[in-house]
């Protein structure tokens, strides 16, 4: 049972519901670019994984069959007392090792690059929540192999790592305030905005998933504080909506100081280092300017009504092309969910170069959308995935429409132009 799948359609629906809410209060806390490049990175962390999860699971296969200290069959995990008792202990195993991955993630290099994309938001929403990084399979599976070699059996530590995450999505709101003593044991809205903070004060803290007692042990738990208002996002911002790019922003700064530093010591040494560590030398040669949050900016570039409406049209094609993809997954398997996660993936790029209005942005969609048409001819032949008469003319619909809808907005902006 894959409890992620099915809570996928909840997701959904409270995000809808947070954002009307948002809408009816005026609050501000949802701006479209913003919520569109997260839940565009979540989609892209959900099929990039469809090809990578093979790595964790593989490693965990591994070390439960070779390195198990106690033999665990699931017959053990049933609704009795010592059952429940060892579901409660995998679950509990589970939120510690979390707790020393997430704080890790903070504090090393290699680690913070894949885990930024997750921070580099500056709203805090029920879509933030969806911001997952594609690069945690490299080094992500490490801290939960003490799971296995203690002997849980793989399908608990996957139902509970689930349970864990899905418990996660909710704290990521704004619409939720104190929640007296709760904030005091569980990870809760208050606490996890904290941990999103560019803030001096919070910078580092409340790292626990579902327990926020591992903070409060540990030394690293903070508080919400009305005179300290949260800001969210990272110090050095994404500025661009590109979700594929947000995944590689710090491997690019990391590789960009590992190249050009002297001493061989801090071109491997960088990337364990403590986040934010720098060789002399390349600090010297290449300094960076401090962030000054009195006068912090969200990065909101304006792209105009008419281009608005062809990102949001074009998001909801991505959404229904991921159901599509998930359909073709489980009834014909990886090889055939290639091809349409490469469309996906060209279509969500594209989205990401629109919303920030970069220059090149229309030229490069209109490639796709010729790359498109001809990926869904290469389609009917590639591993008998096969495209009806009626896909046929839905793509040469789409196609053709975004077209005239884009020549449309070109010609009228150059219109407005004239006229003023």
């Amino acid at each position: 049972m894959d409890l992620l799948a099915q809570a996928g359609p909840f997701f959904i629906l409270a995000v809808i519901i947070e954002l009307i809410i948002d809408k009816l209060r005026g609050s501000g806390y949802y701006r479209a670019n913003d919520a569109i490049n997260s839940i565009s990175t979540g989609i892209l962390y959900i099929t990039s994984g469809y090809f990578t999860k093979f790595i964790s699971l593989v490693a965990w296969g591994f070390a439960l069959q070779n390195l198990a200290l106690i033999d665990m069959p699931l017959s053990w995990f049933v609704a009795s007392a010592k059952g429940i008792a060892l579901w409660i202990a995998a679950a509990l195993a589970w939120d510690f090792c979390y707790y020393w991955f997430h704080r890790m993630s903070h504090e090393v290099s290699i680690l913070w690059a894949s885990h930024a994309v997750h921070h580099q938001s500056e709203d805090y929403n029920l879509s933030t929540a969806q911001r997952q990084s594609s690069t945690g399979f490299l080094l992500g599976w490490i801290f939960y192999v003490p799971l296995y070699v203690v002997g849980f059996p793989l399908e608990v530590v996957l139902t509970v790592g689930a349970i864990n995450l899905i418990y996660q999505f909710w704290v990521h709101t704004q619409l939720i305030g104190r929640m007296g003593m709760l904030d005091r044991i569980l990870v809760t809205p208050s606490n996890h905005r904290v941990h999103h903070a560019q803030n001096e004060r919070y910078i580092d803290k409340n790292y626990g998933g579902i327990l926020i007692l591992w903070d409060r042990l540990f030394g690293t738990f903070e508080d919400e504080r009305n005179d300290d208002p949260v800001i969210f996002g990272v110090r050095k911002p994404l500025a661009n909506w590109d979700p594929i790019w947000a995944n590689f922003q710090v491997y690019d700064y990391l590789i960009f100081d590992a190249v050009r530093t002297k001493r061989w010591r801090d071109k491997i040494g960088i990337w364990f280092r403590r986040t934010g560590w720098r060789p002399g030398d390349m600090q010297a040669s290449h300094p960076k300017a401090h962030s000054d949050l009195a006068r912090f900016q969200k990065f909101d570039p304006e792209i105009g009504t008419g281009m608005r409406r062809y990102v949001m049209f074009q998001f909801v094609v991505a959404i229904l092309i991921t159901l599509g993809i998930t359909q073709v997954l489980f009834e014909r398997g990886i090889r055939v969910a290639l091809l349409p996660c490469l469309m996906l993936w060209g279509l969500l790029y594209t989205l990401g170069l629109l919303n920030g209005g970069r220059a090149n942005a229309v030229t490069l969609e209109v490639l796709r959308l010729v790359v498109f048409n001809w990926l869904v001819s290469l389609a009917s032949q590639y591993n008998g995935i096969g495209v009806s008469k009626e896909g046929w003319l839905l793509a040469a619909l789409y196609t053709a429409g975004s077209l005239s809808w884009l020549a449309y907005i070109k010609n009228n902006v150059k219109t407005m132009i004239y006229e003023s």
